[in-house]
Parts: structure tokens; C-alpha cells; sequence
């Protein structure tokens, strides 16, 4: 066979597996959007229970040691590959998040508003799942167990796609689900893992738009945009981030190189740690703030300025891409700016509108920053790190979004409700 001839043979065979997996999530879909709370609750306890058994965790863990041994052949960063890594505690860590979700409260069937129209009319608006919710995410693992776990609560279908570096992780992960969900008697098509690392596949599962509901990508900007650009189904996008952090003149100086510290050097690898470190050229100890953030562990680039403060910072080649750059490690991008203004002009410019904070002791600095900056999440006094589902009250997140439409900052399990009207009368007619 040619391969012009494959290819087609190929893409035919994508599309009719991707018309598969579509439509068995809206079949399934039928049947746990209407499952009772309980039921959905149980599913999440159920597969909590089994993460926590030590047959699991090492079945889970020896999937993971694969990865781990591709993700070197590939040479993957770092930074990824501290992503993709598994421990006990982490496996625990999913297990009590499955907890968690059960414990919220329920979204669905929510009444938001409801009263009786001038017609006599009784109207109730309440929230209903959204659908079939299609995500495509990357090295995380548990992605699977988090996404998964808010899309059952929520009364949702999900297709799961992960990265092809966390593939037997996530396929490890995807089989607790499907267990717990049979046992409490639901279709395992609810929770479907796209078992194709091949791209085409993907692109053929984006043109399902009349059996999927929502896309939501999660990673980085390559990702979003091959996922943005090949689908007419709604996407609510979770970008990279670009956080920054800006030191105000007035600033404590304790308070900045902790924050600082905690906010880069905590978890370098997360979407909400800081890239980008702004000082206001007042700041009375910026020589030591820099010293004290290198002996902590950062990697220090800067600006002409700042690299002839501190011989400890390499100066910046190219500040158009270096501080536009998520770079999930120790490196930290300093510049030294002449007013608040800059700094916030300088957000504008290079922020991903993820998590921007200011350490300021004044009201009138902190004031003109929360009304100036566009982000998902202002933090004032206090660490990038708080931007976070489970930090702020919310439990597990499907991820940050970065958008406008739907939803910005954590997605939870609310998130994934749409509403619906229910009118109600005795033979009304309209007139």
C-alpha cells in the first residue's frame, strides 16, 4: 500500500474511532447526569479507597518508573519531568482529593433564582451538567484523578487525554475510576481514556462537536493553540503562566524575600510560581534580596540594570522571548523598573494573565495595581502559590483558566454546570 493510501485508510479509521468514543460519552452521559448524589459520591470513595491500597500503589508506581525511563530517552526537561514523577504521598494526596469532592456539596439541581412571571408563570432556573467534557492535558498524572473525579461529580461525561510521557501513569490512574465507577452500577464509557498518542487522533476527536460539549486544554501555549485552531467546540482554555511579582518601594523587606522565595522556589514546576520579578528602583535592598534569592536557590537573568547590582544575575539576551518565557524551574527573570506604572505596563506585556502580585506597605500602590492589572488572580502581600483550587476553599481544580469566557482562574466542580430554565403553569398562554 502507498502511502497516500495509508493516510486515507488512517484518517478514516481515526475518524470513525473518534464518532466511537463521542458517542458512547453522550450514551453515558444519559445515564450519570441523572445518577443520584449519592451514587456519584460513592464512586469518588470508592476509587479513594482503592488508591490507598498497597497493591494499587505499587501497580501505579510501576507504571510510573515506565515513564520516568521514556521521559529520559526523551530527554524531557526537568521541570517535566518533576511533574510527571509519582510518590505514595502524591498517590495519597489523590486519594484524599477524591475524599474531598465527595464532601461538596452538590451543584447539580442547584436552584439559582426562581419566582413567578407576570403571566402567572412559575420559573426556576438551576444548574445541570454540562455534557461531555473533553480534556487534553499534559505530564501531570494527576490530572486524571482530579478531571476525572470533578466530571463524575458534576454529572459529566469525560474523555481524558494525557500526554504521551505520562501514557501508562495515566492509563494505571484511569483504571481505578472505571473500577469504582461499574461497581456502583454506571457505564464505564462515562470516564473514557483516549488510549491514541497519535495527533491526528486528536484533531479527529476536536471535530466531534456534535457529540462534545466542552474542550478543555491544559498545558502549554503549543498545546493550546493546536487544540484552539482544530475545533468549533467551546474551549475554555488553561495557559501557561507567566506570573509575576512586583516589589514596591515601600515594600518590608522580610516579607519580599520570603514571598519571593515561596512564591518561585516552593515548587518551581507549577503554573503558579513566579517567572518574572519586578523591583521598583527605590527599594533600599535590592543587592541583598538578590543575594538572598540565589544562596535560596534561584537562578538569576536581568535586566542591563539589575546585572550591575549583583554579579550573581546573567544578563538578558532577549527580553522579548526570556520574559514572555514559562520556565517551570529555578530561573528567575528580574527587572528593575522606575515606577509602578512600568511594572504594570510590563505585566501587559508579558504576563499570561495567570497570577500577578504586588508586596507594597502602601494603600495608594496597592489600589492603583488591583484596579490597573488584568489576571485571573491579584495577590496582594502574599504568595503566587495561593492561586490555587485547593489553597482557596475550592477543592481540586480541572485547571486554571486564563480566559474571559465561562470561567477564569480555578475551574471546579461548579464550573462544569450549565443551567437550565424549568417554567411551570395551569394551561397559560401567552397573549
Amino acid at each position: 500500500m502507498n502511502t497516500a493510501t495509508e493516510t486515507t485508510s488512517n484518517a478514516g479509521a481515526f475518524a470513525e474511532k473518534a464518532r466511537s468514543f463521542g458517542q458512547k460519552a453522550r450514551t453515558a452521559f444519559r445515564q450519570i447526569r441523572k445518577a443520584p448524589t449519592s451514587v456519584r459520591n460513592q464512586i469518588l470513595l470508592d476509587a479513594a479507597g482503592e488508591l490507598e491500597e498497597n497493591r494499587v500503589q505499587a501497580q501505579i508506581l510501576s507504571a510510573n518508573e515506565k515513564d520516568l525511563a521514556l521521559a529520559d530517552e526523551m530527554q524531557i526537561s526537568e521541570a517535566l519531568k518533576e511533574r510527571l514523577t509519582l510518590t505514595t504521598s502524591r498517590i495519597q494526596s489523590m486519594a484524599d482529593s477524591l475524599r474531598e469532592i465527595a464532601a461538596f456539596p452538590d451543584p447539580v439541581g442547584e436552584v439559582i433564582l426562581g419566582r413567578t412571571l407576570k403571566s402567572g408563570v412559575q420559573m426556576v432556573q438551576k444548574r445541570v451538567p454540562m455534557g461531555v467534557v473533553f480534556t487534553v492535558y499534559e505530564s501531570r498524572p494527576n490530572v486524571t484523578i482530579d478531571v476525572g473525579a470533578l466530571c463524575l461529580k458534576s454529572g459529566n461525561a469525560a474523555i481524558l487525554r494525557g500526554g504521551k510521557e505520562a501514557f501508562h501513569s495515566n492509563l494505571a490512574l484511569h483504571t481505578i475510576l472505571v473500577s469504582a465507577v461499574e461497581r456502583n452500577g454506571i457505564s464505564a464509557d462515562c470516564i473514557q481514556f483516549v488510549d491514541d498518542t497519535d495527533r491526528q487522533f486528536l484533531f479527529e476527536l476536536l471535530r466531534q462537536d456534535q457529540l462534545i460539549d466542552l474542550v478543555v486544554p491544559r498545558g502549554g501555549g503549543a498545546l493550546i493553540r493546536a487544540v484552539s485552531e482544530n475545533t468549533s467546540i467551546p474551549v475554555v482554555k488553561h495557559d501557561k503562566g507567566v506570573c509575576n511579582l512586583y516589589i514596591d518601594a515601600s515594600a518590608d523587606y522580610r516579607m519580599a524575600v520570603e514571598i519571593a522565595k515561596n512564591a518561585k522556589l516552593q515548587r518551581p514546576s507549577v503554573c503558579n510560581a513566579i517567572e518574572n520579578l519586578l523591583i521598583h528602583q527605590d527599594f533600599p535592598h535590592i543587592e541583598s534580596l538578590l543575594s538572598d534569592l540565589k544562596d535560596a536557590g534561584a537562578i538569576l537573568l536581568g535586566c542591563a540594570r539589575t546585572a550591575q547590582i549583583s554579579s550573581d544575575v546573567s544578563p538578558i539576551a532577549d527580553p522579548e522571548t526570556e520574559y514572555s518565557t514559562e520556565y517551570l524551574d529555578q530561573r528567575l527573570a528580574v527587572k528593575i523598573v522606575d515606577s509602578l506604572d512600568e511594572a504594570i505596563s510590563f505585566i501587559d506585556t508579558y504576563g499570561s494573565g495567570h497570577s500577578e502580585a504586588i508586596i507594597s506597605n502602601s494603600q495608594d500602590s496597592i489600589a492603583q495595581f488591583r484596579e490597573s492589572v488584568d489576571t485571573a488572580a491579584i495577590l496582594i502581600n502574599c504568595s503566587t502559590r495561593f492561586h490555587d483550587g485547593g489553597q482557596m476553599g475550592m477543592g481540586a481544580e480541572v485547571g486554571i483558566s486564563t480566559g474571559r469566557m465561562h470561567v477564569r482562574g480555578p475551574m471546579g466542580v461548579r464550573d462544569l454546570t450549565t443551567t437550565t430554565y424549568i417554567m411551570e403553569g395551569r394551561g397559560n398562554i401567552r397573549q
